[in-house]
């Protein structure tokens, strides 16, 4: 019986190592359940329906991970407008370097919406490498949703060299440095350039501010986002345009312009 056991077990045993060793190896390479719902969302960018493809870019970026955010370049190049401009946010996990330059080629895309998305997530990426083709869509772009989305995504970025071209768009009579091919008359991208310039603090944007505030052929709405902009850089030169202001027959540009005084000279 002793000899009958020891043969069995010279038997049954290398059998069953194979077996543990698959299960070892088989634990080395299962997905874990963020990486398969990934590549499930990945798989759906090939679907032939762009509403679905859509879906699967919103849910790649709602993961705010770069690892998702790197599936979803794909659907920078999509042949649907919609599903490239929500492309745009999905990709925003990524780092900044990586997330303007997968932006970029499609600052002249041809349809208004996406080069309007994409503005507003170059923005988002709060690098100074976009700050450049923003400019030059706040200048040069033919549409006004296109032109105010610049404005804003420089306001978000916060860099000085914008400070030229925004003050150009907003007071054109002051620069003669550069000049657009014609002064600019949307409402929404003039109080867009004087808010960034308010968020950028800087003292060279001031001049064109005040010549906003003073600017009687502006709409209330965009003098009082110079008056606002005016106190947050909270430059001196500006207190006498904010007294003017705060005397005037708009109450709301009125309150603004002292609220802003106030922030200059408590």
């Amino acid at each position: 019986m002793k000899v009958l056991a020891l043969i069995l077990a010279a038997i049954f045993v290398p059998l069953a190592l194979p077996s543990r060793n698959f299960a070892l190896s088989t634990q080395t390479t299962t997905q874990t359940p963020v990486e398969a719902e990934i590549q499930r969302q990945r798989q759906r960018l090939s679907a032939s329906d762009p509403e679905e493809r859509r879906d699967a870019l919103m849910k790649l970026g709602a993961m705010r991970r770069a690892s998702a955010s790197r599936q979803a370049v794909v659907g920078l190049t999509d042949a649907s407008p919609i599903v490239r401009a929500v492309a745009t946010k999905a990709i925003l996990s990524m780092p900044s370097e990586e997330s303007v330059a997968a932006l970029l080629p499609l600052v002249s895309d041809k349809d208004e919406f996406v080069r309007r998305e994409v503005a507003y997530s170059l923005g988002l990426t709060r690098s100074r490498q976009a700050t450049k083709p923003l400019t030059d869509l706040l200048l040069n772009d033919k549409e006004d949703g296109v032109r105010a989305a610049a404005a804003v995504a420089l306001g978000d970025i916060r860099d000085e060299n914008a400070v030229v071209a925004l003050a150009n768009v907003l007071s054109p009579e002051l620069s003669a440095v550069i000049k657009t091919k014609k002064s600019e008359k949307n409402v929404f991208v003039l109080r867009a350039a004087a808010k960034s310039l308010g968020q950028m603090r800087s003292k060279a944007g001031v001049p064109a501010l005040i010549a906003a505030l003073a600017n009687e052929k502006y709409v209330d709405d965009v003098r009082r986002e110079a008056a606002s902009a005016l106190g947050q850089i909270g430059d001196p030169a500006a207190v006498p345009a904010l007294r003017s202001a705060a005397n005037s027959e708009d109450p709301y540009l009125s309150h603004v312009a002292y609220e802003s005084l106030r922030k200059i000279a408590p």
